[in-house]
């Protein structure tokens, strides 16, 4: 039988995104192969959770894409930015919250997304769209703390998921919009 990695990896985020203690075992199962196999293509939990760090990277980075954030004013570009990420707002928070992934060497992946995100905060600041005593480093913290609050929420029943995108948009810009004051 062949094995579709991506498809457990699908599995194993969805899992992992609901229950963080979610065991190889129910992950193999889920997945309809056996533990077995499932070490086979994945020698342990960790080797299981950088794959899935690197399909959140590539998730994340396509959302980046889809959302065409170098395009229009930074306002409407993170507007887009959350419509297209919010699909992947829990395995945003999982990833977030793992900590072996900050752990030894980083991976490279995030500082890509790190980047992108910060110079759209910082075209929105020198545009005069977002404040200015905010760095855009913080601005991209909160953003991926908002996401992941988000779908934290969600399965925990406190918000629908229809009402994620505007939430988090409209705290975030809120937070993050220039006043006329300044």
């Amino acid at each position: 039988m062949t094995v579709d990695k991506s498809q457990v990896l699908r599995t194993a985020a969805t899992l992992l995104t609901r229950k963080a203690t979610t065991s190889l075992d129910e992950i193999a199962k889920a997945a309809g192969i056996s533990r077995a196999t499932l070490h086979r293509h994945f020698a342990g939990r960790d080797a299981l959770i950088k794959a899935l760090e690197e399909l959140g990277i590539a998730r994340f980075e396509a959302a980046l894409d889809a959302a065409a954030i170098e395009e229009g004013d930074a306002t409407g570009a993170l507007r887009r930015l959350i419509t297209h990420i919010e699909p992947e707002a829990a395995l945003l928070a999982f990833l977030t919250t793992e900590n072996q992934l900050f752990e030894g060497e980083p991976n490279a992946g995030w500082d890509r997304l790190d980047e992108r995100m910060n110079s759209l905060f910082r075209r929105g600041q020198e545009s005069g769209e977002f404040r200015v005593d905010l760095t855009a480093a913080w601005c991209t913290e909160a953003l991926y703390g908002l996401v992941g609050a988000a779908a934290w929420a969600v399965h925990a029943g406190r918000i629908a998921p229809r009402d994620t995108e505007k939430m988090i948009a409209e705290l975030l810009l809120g937070g993050v919009r220039r006043s006329m004051e300044q």
